[in-house]
């Protein structure tokens, strides 16, 4: 990829002659050159390419000279160096520009070999500073992910373990209960048969606790209280895979598992109400195997990128009536399948909702960009995910998106030894 310099000057000429003398480097791809004719024109290309990697200005421009571009500079990403272009001579510029943050200088009549050396040395350190800054948020990044997983891991567990013990209570509570209410209704049933003229106290209360309705429905009420209690404890299991403790080492996990795990924790967000039916979670499971990996972390990014599918269907529907929606409903698919070598598995997570620009899909994976209202978003969830398929996993994670559609992510994973 080439490296991108902006070159900021009102002078016609200097761009074909720039153009002229860097051919070579620029047929080869190493060098890109955007040009502004002014301070103010240059700014907004930065605030539009946050790919630039540095700027060649002249001190001297309308609109705005280039010591106030230089400060302005700093204020947008003080990454992108400088390199200003002054009279020869013009010593007190020339200090004033590095005082404002410029990186070098060349002089006027320009030495293109010089301005060849200058331009890579400088790259050179802006590439330094850069990897250096990403190596540091990755490490910081992994300090914050593995304790918030440590104390997430521990709670969810600790509330799995705590929530297992009384619902098994109540499961075999339930269970004897029945037993002991189906005895209870057959003897009551067996004693109206054989003493069918009970006195009249007996007829009264059986008339005013409505008798017969009892009968009919606590056998139901029974049923949906053990229907209930078995639902807690596929919430509790499920729990129990999303945040499984297997951090030290990779081990052999059922993929299904761990997204039914991740959608059950999640269904409340689907649910319907007043404002819309609901979103549709549709299964398509291919034959898998069991791979090795580590199933926490990708209950995560199941978790992120679902989340980002239950919200981009919340975003589209609030231009929906209830009936548009209902007629053309939310959905999110999970597909598997192995890869076409069979060496690997790939996840496919699709939502039909409002897609992404080009804007927000070419910087979807950047470390805080989020385009999600303060409280809501973290900007850290798709740079997360990335980091644990492809660094942690060797595997890859692709999106394609259409804006008004819907986005498709895919998860490619190995499956291991």
């Amino acid at each position: 990829m080439p490296a991108k310099i902006l070159v900021v000057d009102d002078e016609v000429d200097l761009e074909s002659l720039l153009r002229q003398r860097l051919r070579k480097k620029i047929r080869a791809k190493e060098f890109e050159l955007i040009f502004a004719r002014s301070g103010k024109e240059a700014l907004q290309k930065i605030k539009s390419d946050r790919t630039i990697d540095m700027v060649l200005t002249d001190l001297s421009m309308p609109e705005m000279d280039g010591l106030t571009l230089l400060n302005k500079l700093r204020e947008i990403d003080e990454n992108i160096k400088a390199v200003v272009i002054s009279a020869f001579g013009d010593l007190k510029n020339i200090r004033a520009a590095m005082n404002c943050g410029a990186f070098d200088f060349i002089t006027k009549p320009i030495d293109f070999d010089d301005l060849i050396i200058t331009i890579n040395k400088t790259l050179a350190y802006v590439k330094q500073i850069r990897e250096t800054l990403f190596r540091l948020q990755q490490a910081q990044l992994q300090l914050i992910q593995h304790e918030k997983m440590a104390v997430l891991g521990q709670l969810v567990a600790g509330l799995a373990h705590e929530m297992n013990n009384p619902l098994a209570s109540i499961k075999g509570s339930i269970f004897l209960v029945n037993d002991a209410a189906q005895k209870l209704i057959t003897y009551l049933q067996l004693y109206q048969e054989q003493f069918p003229n009970s006195c009249n106290e007996i007829a009264e209360y059986a008339e005013d606790i409505n008798l017969d309705h009892i009968i009919n429905s606590l056998p139901r009420m029974l049923v949906v209280m053990g229907g209930s209690t078995d639902r807690l404890i596929a919430i509790s299991n499920s729990l129990r895979t999303f945040s499984r403790g297997d951090t030290e080492s990779k081990v052999l996990a059922n993929i299904h598992d761990g997204i039914d795990s991740t959608i059950m924790i999640l269904q409340h967000r689907m649910k319907a109400n007043s404002k819309s039916p609901g979103i549709r979670i549709v299964k398509e499971y291919g034959d898998i195997p069991n791979i090795k990996c580590y199933l926490g972390q990708l209950n995560q990014v199941f978790m992120n990128i679902i989340v980002n599918g239950i919200d981009a269907c919340e975003e589209d529907n609030l231009n929906r009536s209830f009936e548009e929606i209902e007629a053309n409903p939310n959905r999110i698919v999970v597909k598997t399948k192995l890869t076409k070598d069979k060496q690997g598995v790939v996840i496919e997570i699709q939502d039909n909702g409002t897609g992404m620009t080009e804007e927000v899909k070419s910087r979807m994976f950047e470390q805080l960009f989020t385009t999600k209202p303060v409280g809501k978003g973290t900007g850290f969830g798709l740079s997360i995910s990335r980091r644990i398929v492809e660094e942690i996993h060797g595997g890859s994670l692709n999106c394609t998106s259409v804006l008004g559609k819907g986005t498709e992510f895919a998860i490619a994973i190995p499956i291991g030894e």
